[in-house]
């Protein structure tokens, strides 16, 4: 595996790469990841992963600090999957140019997370652009478990780059708790709630079916899930699949959540 800590080492191992397929991660790296990598080596004929937490997607100082590093254990990982480049910039090589036209999203899209994270998705999609552009790649493989994240990144990139979004399935643990690597933050409660909260709403979701007032039905569970696993909940919500509108039909759609436990914040997508 070749390290590449700079645009110069980008450009020269990367020089005549065809069929690249590229994973950006902030590192952390868990069975998600390797998922995501797994697809890649299967699809494309080299694989790229970048491991760059972006301060500029994060709203919260002490949100970016604490978020959890791991880079020995990342290395071991990659090493073992026989990735061909990892890509460990700076933010210096990552913003070495300044943006003429600054990013905004849509005030349509300013929905579930980009409501309340001011800013996240611009810093998002900034970065993407960025690495996008120096990586040449593609095949971009993105987990789904970050689906509006996935969505708003599908189709900036794809309209600027001649690249395709190709999107994966969220792996979950044997309690079906999403894997993030926010969950190394939790306490070992914290992440048996989190598991509990997620078994329940996966059956809440089926039960939707089965519902004609689906929307007083969530207004009811996101009160019944504050109170009994004592959590601040910013958002439960079902959304169609493919225009994240909101709808009150549970055909092609999905059930939206984002929750603070531990005073982390998780969201996640059934």
């Amino acid at each position: 595996m070749k390290i590449l800590l700079n645009n110069n080492d980008l450009n020269e191992a990367l020089n005549k790469v065809s069929n690249l397929g590229f994973v950006p991660t902030m590192g952390s790296l868990h069975e998600g990841h390797i998922s995501l990598i797994r697809k890649s080596k299967k699809k494309a004929k080299k694989t790229i992963v970048s491991i760059f937490i972006n301060p500029k997607q994060f709203n919260n100082k002490k949100d970016f600090e604490r978020y959890p590093k791991n880079h020995q254990k990342d290395l071991s990982i990659l090493k073992n999957l026989n990735v061909n480049y990892l890509y460990l910039p700076k933010t210096n090589q990552i913003y070495d140019s300044i943006r003429v036209k600054k990013i905004q999203i849509r005030k349509k899209d300013k929905i579930l997370c980009a409501k309340y994270r001011k800013g996240h998705f611009e810093g998002v999609l900034d970065v993407m652009d960025r690495l996008t552009k120096k990586i040449r790649p593609k095949f971009i493989f993105m987990g789904t478990k970050d689906y509006q994240q996935l969505h708003l990144v599908k189709n900036f990139v794809e309209k600027r780059h001649r690249c395709k979004i190709v999107p994966c399935k969220t792996i979950r643990n044997s309690n079906q708790l999403a894997l993030s690597s926010r969950n190394l933050l939790l306490s070992k409660r914290g992440k048996f709630k989190a598991e509990k909260l997620t078994k329940n709403l996966i059956k809440f979701k089926k039960k939707l079916k089965t519902i004609k007032d689906i929307k007083k039905a969530i207004i009811i569970k996101k009160k019944e899930l504050s109170q009994s696993y004592d959590i601040d909940i910013e958002y439960l919500e079902l959304r169609n699949k493919k225009n994240l509108k909101l709808t009150n039909k549970t055909q092609h759609s999905k059930l939206f959540i984002a929750f603070y436990l531990d005073k982390i914040r998780l969201i996640d997508n059934i």
